[in-house]
């Protein structure tokens, strides 16, 4: 999904619409997401920004910590439930009729809070001297949390907060706070421009704390440096013909960046490959080594690997498709399934094979192997060709790591099945193989994630030439316009 926003006011009916997804006492509207392609209204933004809503974990109960503030339990409704003074503990778990809340008091009495089946809101007390935050897992976070049961009952744990606020935290998490303030800026817009993309009312959540949408990782990613950063960006987002862009990031390009359509299914004329500055980015260039009982646990499917072979690759040289061959047959992969597969940090790689055993250089790459493998492959006997690529939508991607938007379900470690769009495995007939040398499988590699949009690296070269966080942003971001969303 790409969304797009036009600067526009809300119609009435769409006022109407998003007023009960409001936070309770809030007047201002948020953004609102029309259907899957259609356009989006951006209208007025509230002091801080409009409210962000982050998904910060998925579970059947934690224990708290020890809070620094007291803490007000409401119900789902928003109606006061009790007070929890700091020195009380709170231990959350989800049941068929809903949150569970024990709260045990320091003489170890405890004291149920059954069956709330609206959920619960966390929100801290300011006092004077002391930041109004909420403890919970290793973190401490701004703002409220709602803890939400699911018909499973498992609960969500979602932190609402004014977008700026959040800002100043994901900036931190996605970027070395001590690098220049051109970068952090420019990370400032990208993060600001993305967050108001994704923003879903109808759903439980509009982000996810993790790679999957941008790291945040609440008050320890902040400092002054990212508050500066967000405060003298305060507003700013990049646009292309009245609304925003998908303004997804990565950590380093290995050279160049890429074109948006060689990833992922749609070109956007913004995200074009451009030369990229990271060449002093410590994974510009990488190595990789992997054993052959490692390759055998990650392609069960094949029984290990005695050769890929690229099918299609985009015009910087990144992976498209790969077919990987080994003893018990082949499975066809796409680059992004690839990368997951084997672990690597982008698809911008090159293989060989190490054979193992006595005659063996340490460190030396047999380039033979790889000429006997192919004409012992070419001259096997297939009894089926391999069917034509089904189409295929690829997963969409983002931030520095490249992750994966939609996760994977859990428990699913992407081995031993075929994954759904994969070309299906061809085994090779029992005994249809001679046994051969075991072989090490080493990967040459160049960048840190998908490759398209801005390159962290090369944002931070750019801030230490002396480029404004403008400019950084105009040349990985091609046609762009740095405009501020309406404010009161």
């Amino acid at each position: 999904m790409l969304p797009a926003l036009r600067r526009a006011q809300p119609s009435a009916l769409l006022s109407a619409l998003l007023a009960p997804l409001l936070l309770a006492g809030a007047a201002a509207p948020v953004i609102a997401q029309i259907g899957r392609s259609g356009a989006q209204s951006l209208p007025a933004a509230p002091a801080g920004g409009p409210p962000v809503r982050v998904l910060l974990a998925s579970g059947s109960g934690w224990d708290l910590p020890a809070q620094v503030a007291p803490l007000r339990l409401l119900d789902g409704r928003q109606r006061p439930l009790r007070l929890l003074a700091p020195e009380e503990r709170l231990s959350l778990s989800g049941s068929a009729a809903g949150v569970v809340a024990e709260i045990t008091s320091p003489d170890g009495s405890t004291r149920k809070l059954s069956g709330q089946a609206s959920g619960l809101w966390l929100e801290p007390v300011a006092q004077p001297g002391q930041q109004a935050v909420v403890a919970f897992s290793e973190g401490r976070y701004r703002g409220r949390l709602q803890i939400r049961p699911q018909a499973t009952g498992r609960l969500l744990v979602i932190n609402h907060l004014p977008l700026e606020t959040y800002l100043a935290s994901v900036v931190g998490s996605e970027m070395p706070a001590s690098w220049p303030q051109p970068a952090l800026q420019a990370q400032a817009v990208a993060a600001r421009t993305y967050a108001l993309s994704q923003l879903k009312p109808a759903s439980a959540y509009d982000v996810k704390s993790t790679v999957a949408s941008q790291v945040y990782r609440g008050l320890a990613a902040e400092t002054d440096s990212t508050r500066a950063a967000v405060a003298s960006t305060a507003g700013r987002v990049l646009m292309q013909n009245g609304r925003l862009i998908l303004a997804v990031f990565h950590s380093s390009s290995g050279g160049s960046t890429e074109d948006s359509g060689q990833v992922w299914s749609r070109q956007l004329p913004y995200l074009v490959s451009v030369p990229d500055y990271d060449r002093d980015s410590p994974v510009s260039r990488w190595n990789l080594r992997l054993e052959p009982d490692q390759l055998s646990r990650l392609f069960r499917e094949t029984g290990g690997v005695r050769r890929i072979d690229v099918l299609s690759s985009s015009k910087t040289g990144r992976i498209k498709r790969a077919r990987v061959i080994g003893p018990s047959g082949w499975l066809d992969l796409s680059g992004a399934e690839l990368r997951q597969r084997l672990g690597l940090r982008s698809t911008l790689v090159s293989f060989s094979l190490q054979p193992l055993g006595a005659g063996a250089s340490a460190g030396a790459i047999d380039q033979a192997v790889r000429g006997s493998l192919a004409t012992a492959a070419a001259s096997r006997s297939w009894s089926q060709p391999p069917a034509p690529l089904p189409p295929r939508q690829e997963p969409q991607r983002d931030s520095a790591s490249g992750a994966l938007l939609e996760e994977a379900e859990p428990g699913d470690d992407g081995a031993g099945t075929t994954a759904p769009g994969l070309q299906p495995l061809f085994r090779l007939p029992a005994g249809a193989t001679p046994a051969e040398p075991r072989y090490a499988l080493l990967v040459e590699g160049r960048g840190f994630g998908h490759g398209v949009g801005m390159s962290q690296w090369g944002a931070y070269a750019m801030a230490r030439q002396g480029r404004s966080y403008e400019q950084i942003l105009r040349h990985y971001y091609r046609g762009v316009e740095l405009l501020p969303y309406p404010s009161p």
